[in-house]
């Protein structure tokens, strides 16, 4: 237990106090005795009891925004898909932790708050960036916003079905699910096929499968009409 990183004791402290007392009976003081630290050690690495158990999406959002701004406007969609790949893969690194927040969330009201608020700001960056991406086409920031409602709810959903030990390979679930949404969006100027019909676009994600299976999918999909 000394060999424990402080950080790593007190949020080990929060989720075992939460789930023996409930989240309301709980104070900051009542986790830094659990964890053997004093107050002061507590708040100088959490704001709050609250923050003990997410993730540190300050850093997190740090590193989407990172991953975004390599990217150029024909590689748009590649880094949106990895910088939501990011945030997912961070989740399953937690592993058993991050299934007792689940739980945790969904029993505290103001947990729950918390998290959708979360949410919401990945939502606004993926929407500003997908805006930029797109221009001032007419219509463009409808489209920006919807798709960004798209790209989060694909993630949730893939999130949300790994947490409950549904989806044994949830990075390639997350490829196919984001793989869908591109297929619902493309850019407002993006021309269409010489005879007036849309043309394809192909997205090439990571895939676990063997890349000759992978190629004829594509073929298949390719000539389907």
């Amino acid at each position: 237990m000394s060999g424990t990183p402080v950080r790593e004791r007190l949020v080990d402290a929060a989720f075992d106090l939460f789930d023996e007392r409930g989240f309301e009976q709980t104070t900051a003081d009542d986790i830094a005795d659990r964890a053997g630290v004093g107050r002061t050690t507590l708040f100088r690495h959490y704001r709050s009891k609250e923050d003990v158990i997410f993730p540190d999406h300050d850093r997190l959002i740090a590193t989407v925004q990172e991953r975004l701004k390599t990217s150029s406007a024909e590689t748009a969609l590649v880094a949106v898909t990895d910088a939501v790949r990011l945030v997912l893969l961070r989740y399953v690194e937690e592993g058993d932790r991050a299934r007792r927040r689940y739980r945790l969330t969904s029993r505290v009201a103001a947990l729950r708050h918390r998290e959708i608020a979360s949410v919401a700001r990945y939502q606004r960056l993926f929407r500003e960036f997908i805006a930029d991406w797109m221009g001032p086409a007419p219509g463009a920031a409808l489209r920006a916003e919807l798709m960004a409602a798209a790209v989060v709810s694909a993630h949730n959903h893939v999130l949300r079905r790994w947490l409950r030990r549904d989806a044994d390979d949830p990075a390639a679930e997350l490829d196919a699910a984001m793989a869908q949404v591109v297929s619902l969006f493309t850019r407002p100027d993006e021309p269409s096929g010489g005879d007036g019909a849309a043309g394809s676009t192909v997205v090439v994600l990571r895939d676990h499968r063997d890349p000759e299976y992978v190629a004829a999918t594509i073929r298949r999909a390719l000539q389907q009409p």
